[in-house]
């Protein structure tokens, strides 16, 4: 191992949260925002095989804040061009292949060191591009960092033999190695355009294999700047490939391509599902079963028990519901409350929701920004008018004032556990309130859904804390706690059900996703 890496080996950590009320800090955001502004406007290319290639066919990313500002234009790339994309992957990928764990390792760390230098800017374009608040956003790039600095410690330990133990057997040496699978499909979302971007593409490249990365349409410069990133800490050309455009054209002919490995995908249940349909298809010259690495979403709980710290279990529920406007896979979208302090709750919740301070995130005090899109936008407002008929409206339930995509935080309280807003995925600033006669009965609505990603249960009974662990069926349990912000290294994250294929994300079995295990026996 070298000298290099040995000093970077320290044990890991996550990546401190930065202080806005230090004036520095907010002077140092305040010029990324102005700087990242100046740049509006241009025109970004495709990368394949390290050529940068602009399209005729263009498309913009905009502000949702303020949605007749464009961000960037991005090149979109043709069916012929994501076919060039994966041909040459699978060029770069032997060579990459056989580069040394340690060797790769090394660059995953330059990758964690630029991006620590260019934090600032990474947040300030989230806060511009899809509407993140500074902590928000600041979040959002301390995971990449986390996830940067995680898997490539990982890769060493993966790249170990002695991590591989195996029984002795008189007469033979034997090993267990791990070994790349080839080319695969990197398709991240616009919620966390920076840290899933880095995170899956970066287990993609440390392990050995090459990439193509095709971002979402709404958060297209994000994903940009973690393949500069990437690029400049030495991922060689046509080991990652960037590939912008409608995932209904270029991404299905990605899934699709006979020489695509696996795919690794981020997003909504309906476009995962159609995702794990094509790669299990086997196309004529494909000679392997895809892999499909999947996280699609969630209808994620919260029980607050009678006995629970009542305090707590609200600032709990807000922040789980409301921060980045609900649009997060984690986002608690359920409330469900013992009926002894049903009535108490509520009204607490309502008090804490009706002092949100709603903008343009530019601001530093923002907390609730835009919702991403005006589709998106369409969308809530329409399962808000369901909900309305539902339940009972405590708070919110319409647009807020402004030029952007900006709904109220709206709770929505009486809500039957069999009812639309209590079972399909909203993604917006939406919660439903429902009551619960005990703890049991608690249990079976919180796991009474399609899905099974987070949840959280609030209670000073350590008996029925016991009990929860055991009952609740999530692939993230939080006790005490609110349902969202998941540690790398800490929180492995990922779900059941329809939320995914359990890959867990930031754990310590995640890079096995991306290799092949290949036993070796010599006779001595």
């Amino acid at each position: 191992m070298s000298p290099e890496v040995k000093a970077m080996l320290e044990e890991f950590r996550s990546a401190p949260m930065l202080d806005y009320t230090r004036p520095e800090v907010e002077s140092a955001m305040r010029g990324a925002l102005e700087r990242v502004r100046a740049a509006f406007g241009t025109t970004y290319p495709l990368v394949i095989g390290g050529k940068r290639i602009t399209t005729k066919d263009t498309f913009p990313s905009t502000n949702p804040a303020s949605p007749s500002e464009v961000v960037g234009t991005f090149s979109k790339a043709t069916v012929e061009q994501a076919n060039q994309a994966i041909e040459a992957a699978e060029r770069a990928f032997p060579s990459w292949s056989r580069v040394s764990a340690e060797q790769r390792a090394e660059v995953i760390f330059r990758a964690a060191e630029i991006a620590r230098r260019r934090r600032h800017e990474l947040n300030a374009t989230m806060v511009l591009e899809v509407g993140k608040s500074w902590p928000e956003a600041d979040g959002d790039t301390a995971e990449a960092i986390d996830f940067l600095e995680f898997y490539a410690r990982e890769m060493l330990r993966w790249g170990s033999p002695a991590s591989h133990p195996l029984t002795p057997n008189p007469g033979e040496r034997n090993e267990l190695v791990y070994i790349p699978l080839g080319v695969g499909v990197v398709i991240p979302p616009w919620n966390f355009p920076c840290a899933i971007a880095m995170g899956m593409t970066a287990a993609t490249v440390v392990t050995g294999n090459a990439a193509v990365l095709k971002p979402s349409s709404e958060a297209p410069l994000t994903a940009w700047k973690v393949f500069e990133i990437l690029e400049e800490a030495g991922v060689p050309a046509g080991v990652l490939n960037f590939l912008s455009g409608p995932g209904g054209t270029i991404g299905d002919a990605l899934v699709e391509h006979p020489k695509t490995r696996f795919v690794a995908f981020t997003g909504s249940m309906e476009v995962g599902i159609g995702i794990n349909e094509r790669a299990a298809r086997v196309p004529k010259g494909q000679i392997w079963l895809k892999r499909a690495i999947l996280e699609m979403g969630g209808k994620d709980f919260t029980i607050v028990d009678e006995d629970a710290d009542l305090a707590s279990a609200v600032e709990g529920v807000y922040q789980g519901a409301f921060g980045f406007q609900g649009q997060k896979c984690s986002a608690c979208s359920r409330a469900i409350v013992h009926e002894k302090i049903y009535d108490e709750f509520v009204e607490r919740l309502k008090a804490r929701t009706e002092k949100t301070v709603v903008g343009a995130p530019e601001k530093r005090e923002v907390f609730l920004g835009p919702v991403v899109s005006a589709r998106a936008e369409k969308t809530i407002l329409e399962y808000i008018e369901v909900g309305t008929k539902e339940g009972r409206l405590i708070t919110g339930g319409k647009k807020a004032p402004g030029p952007g995509y900006f709904i109220e935080p709206t709770v929505i309280a009486d809500v039957k556990p069999t009812a639309r807003i209590a079972q399909e995925e909203i993604f917006g600033p939406v919660l439903a309130v429902t009551k619960a006669k005990s703890f049991e009965d608690a249990v079976e609505i919180a796991n009474g859904t399609i899905y099974g990603l987070t949840g959280a249960y609030y209670s000073r009974d350590k008996a029925k804390l016991a009990e929860a662990k055991r009952k609740l069926f999530v692939g993230n349990l939080y006790l005490n706690r609110k349902c969202t912000g998941a540690l790398v290294g800490i929180h492995p994250f990922g779900g059941f059900n329809m939320s995914g294929t359990d890959s867990k994300a930031g754990g310590r079995d995640y890079l096995g996703l991306f290799m092949q295990g290949k036993s070796i026996a010599e006779k001595i």
